[in-house]
């Protein structure tokens, strides 16, 4: 779609009219990842939910305090749901449930890096 975030969040509207079920709903999309062989989907739009868990500030299991992990839920969202649809099997939709979810409204737009953190520049 041409501005997936939106999309989602008509999907999303649609949904909730229809089920009554307020949930949170990503598109995904095949990605290439350079230095790595494989494709697999993330996440270009998405509505209902933050797309990053950010865990600055917290400790992880050794306790040690972590100072950058940002966990791109809605990508490890959309690849294991890609994982149930099939690359080629023209399945459309999974539902996925059991996962917590960065409570709150994002975009998938702003996962994207500024361009002063951009690798490839």
């Amino acid at each position: 779609p041409h501005d997936p975030d939106r999309s989602a969040h008509g999907i999303r509207m649609a949904l909730r009219a229809a089920t009554g079920v307020d949930l949170a709903v990503i598109i995904s999309d095949t990605f290439g990842r350079p230095w790595r062989r494989g494709l697999t989907d993330v996440a270009i739009g998405v509505s209902g939910m933050l797309p990053i868990l950010d865990l600055k500030g917290t400790f992880d299991a050794a306790g040690r305090e972590l100072h950058v992990t940002e966990v791109a839920v809605v990508d490890e969202i959309a690849a294991a749901a890609d994982l149930v649809m099939g690359k080629a099997a023209a399945v459309p939709a999974a539902l996925v449930r059991g996962v917590e979810i960065p409570q709150g409204e994002g975009r998938a737009a702003d996962m994207v890096r500024p361009d002063a953190e951009d690798m490839f520049r």
